[in-house]
């Protein structure tokens, strides 16, 4: 068994039946549209959110700022890259303040009707405020707006308190995966029976 797996749940929520408000954001916060010349600060933001967090040891290249901005090129240059899906928050309490990249997350459409959230993070020193709240509302509101009927999204089982904001907003677990750290590979079907029973074995969840 490979060491350093990790528990990931896949997510979905239905769109048509969902009741979707704008989520003001707190005074000093603002909006930006994706624009293509955005990809670098929608990296930086990334970076700055998982480098040091769980999602960072999940995936290596959330911990490193190239392998944040090669994530973030990918990601735009999909054929199915969803624009009304992806989305910058930016801080600026005053006018003659320069503008601080603090919450970022994007959006690409899967088959059969269905937006599929990429990243959601907010940097440390702005987290509490319900900015990832309303970055996963915003892009809900971006999907319905492309026709979407449902949105999926995955996350680490360990990140409890995104769990339960996803599920705060109709967000139902589909589908329990095991990936490796570092490369973010799922496990064979093999390797998961073998976790499993290594699991029951010894008591653990």
């Amino acid at each position: 068994m490979r060491a350093d797996t990790y528990k990931r749940l896949r997510m979905v929520a239905d769109l048509r039946n969902a009741n979707l408000l704008q989520q003001p954001l707190p005074n000093g916060y603002l909006w930006q549209s994706w624009r293509p010349l955005l990809v670098p600060r929608h990296a930086q933001v990334k970076w700055h959110s998982f480098r040091d967090d769980l999602d960072g040891r999940v995936f290596s290249c959330l911990s490193r700022a190239e392998g944040c901005l090669s994530l973030v090129r990918e990601i735009a240059s999909q054929r199915t890259f969803c624009p009304q899906a992806t989305w910058l928050v930016v801080y600026q309490p005053e006018h003659d303040w320069p503008p601080t990249d603090v919450g970022t997350i994007q959006g690409i459409i899967r088959s059969g009707g269905r937006g599929a959230i990429q990243n959601v993070g907010v940097v440390p020193g702005h987290r509490g405020l319900g900015l990832g709240r309303a970055l996963v509302i915003q892009t809900m509101l971006g999907f319905r707006q492309c026709g979407m009927n449902e949105v999926s999204l995955e996350v680490t089982a360990q990140n409890i308190p995104a769990v339960r904001l996803y599920q705060s907003l109709g967000f139902t677990i589909s589908q329990t995966l095991y990936r490796v750290a570092e490369t973010g590979e799922p496990l064979t079907a093999a390797e998961v029976d073998q976790l499993d029973r290594s699991r029951n074995a010894t008591g653990l969840p």
